[in-house]
């Protein structure tokens, strides 16, 4: 996994150990039923994945069941609305990414606002990668860069959905590259991902804890990585960053976090965030 067990259950702990400190809330009696855990997308994408990774966490943190509910549309507004007006009572928590900061500049209604929600800590942050179908000619960027430069408009740059990470990552590229690439958004990350694999789309801006195993396992082609760095990730320590690939200045990495809806009892973790890092 993109993300190391151990690591995610030291972070939840830490998050979760802070939830309920304050006076009223004795941490004896809390949980007392299941914890709702909602992602705003579609089942079998990359925040699915970790919203799983941390229900599982929680579940051996709190000793509760933790369901996990894929409540997904418009960019995964729906889901965060759906938290934002639940009872802050923190049995229902929402695992979001990059897509809540730049949710409020691409829709006119959210059904929210990003106030509504308080933010409970970090989870990851890591890059996407740029990959292509095995049937594309270009084996490094700066032949894929050729190929888009002389039939741009031919070619077609898949996303899970307006809003998600893959379709920022897909903007940012589109820019950066001046092309006219054809966007071909879907109605999640896994029919993205199946179509690229089966030859039908060309190309994808896709977060790393999805496309790693597509690209160990040479079901697509990858052109590079879209973090400053390299990745430290032994499948994608070989492949170049687009930095150093050629386009300059290229960093896309992609964030989650863990949320609550606004009023939920605050702990040590709303005031400083050093137990969190100490542990």
């Amino acid at each position: 996994m993109w993300i190391k067990q151990a690591a995610m259950r030291a972070a939840t702990l830490c998050i979760v150990s802070g939830l309920f400190v304050t006076s009223g809330y004795a941490r004896a009696e809390y949980p007392e039923k299941p914890v709702t855990l909602v992602v705003p997308f579609v089942a079998g994408g990359p925040s699915d994945k970790i919203a799983r990774d941390v229900a599982e966490s929680l579940r051996k943190t709190l000793g509760t069941t933790v369901v996990v509910e894929n409540t997904a549309g418009a960019g995964g507004t729906i889901g965060t609305a759906r938290v934002a007006r639940a009872n802050p009572d923190g049995y229902t928590l929402l695992v979001h990414h990059i897509g809540l900061a730049t949710a409020p500049a691409l829709y006119k209604k959210l059904g929210y606002k990003t106030s509504d929600l308080e933010f409970l800590g970090l989870i990851n942050e890591a890059p996407s990668t740029l990959i292509g179908k095995t049937g594309l000619p270009p084996n490094n960027l700066a032949d894929l860069r050729k190929l888009i430069a002389a039939n741009g408009g031919k070619l077609n740059l898949a996303n899970a959905g307006v809003g998600s990470a893959s379709h920022l990552c897909s903007l940012l590229l589109q820019s950066t590259l001046k092309s006219n690439m054809t966007f071909v958004p879907y109605k999640g990350t896994a029919p993205a991902m199946s179509d690229i694999m089966g030859g039908q789309v060309d190309l994808m801006c896709e977060q790393a804890t999805n496309s790693t195993p597509q690209i160990e396992a040479r079901k697509v082609k990858a052109y590079g990585v879209t973090s400053a760095q390299r990745s430290t990730v032994p499948a994608l320590a070989g492949i170049p960053t687009l930095n150093e690939a050629g386009l300059p200045g290229f960093n896309f990495t992609v964030w989650h976090g863990l949320y609550a809806p606004r009023g939920t009892p605050q702990g040590y973790w709303i005031s400083s965030t050093r137990p969190c890092a100490q542990r």
